[in-house]
C-alpha cells in the first residue's frame, strides 16, 4: 500500500484547505509548486494514449510538470545528468565534505533565501579551494560537485551543501598530479574555522549593501548593533564541517551521487500512511545510531515543511568548481588524466527512463503512441450582452 502513496495526494486532498488558512503567507513560488505537484501526470496537463501491439490494450499516459521539487519527475533528471559526469570521473578515491550553516544563520537564510544560499555556495568552494591549494595540507587545485540541501530526516529548515571531491588534483604548476594522503583529505577544523570566517564575512557584506531582509521574530536584527551581536556569538560558535571517509573510484561515485543530486525534500516511498488528518512517513534518527522510526504530522504542518524547501526561481541547486568549473573543465580534466596517465572516458547516452508502463500489462506487449491528449481548455466567463 505505502507504494501507491503520493505528496500529490496530500497536495490534492488538503492543498485548498492550505492556501485558504495560510492566504497572504504563500508565495508565487509556494503556489506554483503545489499546482505542479497536485497536477503532475493527471488529465490537466494532458497526455498521449497508448496501445499494445499485441492485443489491442489502451490506457492514458499523463504529462510530468517537470518541476524541480516533485519528487515524481528526477529520474530522467537525474540519469541525464549523470550520464553528462561520467566523462567527468577520474581513477582516484573520491571524499565527501558538508557544510552545515547553525540554526541561528538559517533562520535568517530561510528569509532570505537566494542572497544566503549563494554565500554558503561561495563560502564553502572558497574553503575548499584555499585549504586545498596550500602547501602545508595539499598544495594542488581541487574539483568538486557541490549540491545544496535544506531539509532534515523530518522535513525541518537545515540547510547544508554536498561536496563530492577528488583526493587530489593537480599542481599550482601543472606539471604532475598531487594526492591527498590515503584515506585522508583536509582537515575538518581547518576547514571549518576558514568556512566560518568567510561566511561571515560575506554575511556582513550582503547586511551592510542591503541584501537582507527580516521580518517577524527577527525584524530586530535589521538594526546594526543587533545584527552585529549576532554575528559576535555566530563568530564564537562552532561550525560543523563534515568529512566522510572515502567511498572508493569512479565506479562509485555515480551511484554515489545520484542520492543526492536530485533528491527532493521527501520521496513518495518514505510516506507511510495518508489520513483526513495526518500524515506519517519514515525518517532516520541519527542520534539514536540511525535507527528508522515514523512521524506523523498534521497534513498542514507536513505542507507547510514540505514548503519550507522551495528554491527561488532560476536558482541552481548544483554547482561545479574547481578544475570542474564550466568554464575550462574540458581543458582542465585533458590535463588531470595526462598527469594521472588515465585514459578519456567517453560518455554514454543515459538510458530512457524505466517505467513499468513500458509493457502491456495483460499481455506483456509493447505499447505505443496512437493519440494526442491536448490538455482541457481553461472554461471561459458566460457571455454577457452589453444592453447599454
Amino acid at each position: 500500500m505505502t507504494q501507491d502513496l503520493e505528496v500529490a495526494e496530500i497536495f490534492r486532498c488538503h492543498g485548498d484547505d492550505y492556501r485558504q488558512a495560510h492566504e497572504g503567507h504563500l508565495g508565487r513560488v509556494e503556489r506554483r509548486v503545489m499546482s505542479a505537484i497536485a497536477l503532475c501526470r493527471t488529465a490537466a496537463l494532458g497526455g498521449h494514449a497508448e496501445g499494445c501491439v499485441e492485443c489491442g490494450f489502451v490506457r492514458h499516459a499523463y504529462n510530468s510538470c517537470r518541476n524541480r521539487h516533485c519528487p515524481k519527475c528526477q529520474g530522467h533528471a537525474r540519469a541525464t545528468w549523470l550520464a553528462a559526469r561520467q566523462a567527468e570521473l577520474l581513477a582516484v578515491a573520491y571524499f565527501h565534505v558538508v557544510f552545515t550553516l547553525p540554526a541561528a544563520v538559517a533562520e535568517i537564510a530561510f528569509q532570505n533565501k537566494a542572497a544566503v544560499y549563494a554565500i554558503l555556495f561561495r563560502a564553502a568552494a572558497e574553503t575548499l579551494r584555499t585549504i586545498g591549494a596550500d602547501p602545508k595540507h595539499l598544495g594542488a587545485e581541487l574539483g568538486f560537485v557541490a549540491v545544496l540541501h535544506t531539509w532534515s530526516q523530518t522535513l525541518q529548515h537545515h540547510p547544508h551543501v554536498h561536496c563530492v571531491v577528488p583526493g587530489g588534483g593537480p599542481a599550482p604548476d601543472g606539471t604532475r598530479w598531487v594526492a591527498c594522503r590515503p584515506g585522508f583529505f583536509l582537515p575538518v577544523r581547518v576547514l571549518s574555522r576558514l568556512f566560518r570566517r568567510l561566511f561571515l564575512d560575506e554575511l556582513r557584506g550582503a547586511f551592510e549593501t542591503g541584501q537582507l531582509g527580516f521580518f517577524g521574530t527577527l525584524a530586530p536584527l535589521a538594526e546594526p548593533a543587533s545584527f552585529v551581536r549576532r554575528l559576535r556569538d555566530l563568530r564564537r560558535a562552532e561550525w560543523v564541517v563534515y568529512a566522510k571517509p572515502p567511498f572508493g573510484g569512479p565506479e562509485q561515485v555515480l551511484a554515489y551521487l545520484g542520492r543526492y543530486t536530485h533528491r527532493v525534500a521527501i520521496a513518495n516511498s518514505r510516506l507511510v500512511s495518508v489520513t483526513e488528518d495526518e500524515v506519517a512517513f519514515r525518517w532516520k534518527d541519527n542520534r539514536d545510531g540511525g535507527k528508522s522510526k515514523v512521524m506523523a504530522l498534521d497534513a498542514h504542518e507536513f505542507i507547510r515543511r514540505f514548503l519550507l524547501h522551495t528554491l527561488p526561481d532560476g536558482f541552481h541547486r548544483i554547482r561545479h568548481y574547481g578544475f570542474l568549473a564550466n568554464g575550462h573543465r574540458a581543458a582542465k580534466l585533458a590535463l588531470c588524466r595526462k598527469l594521472l596517465a588515465a585514459p578519456t572516458i567517453e560518455p554514454v547516452p543515459p538510458e530512457a527512463e524505466s517505467t513499468p508502463f513500458d509493457r502491456c500489462p495483460c499481455c506483456g506487449g509493447v505499447m505505443v503512441t496512437v493519440a494526442i491528449l491536448p490538455r482541457p481548455s481553461p472554461p471561459r466567463p458566460p457571455f454577457r450582452q452589453d444592453t447599454s
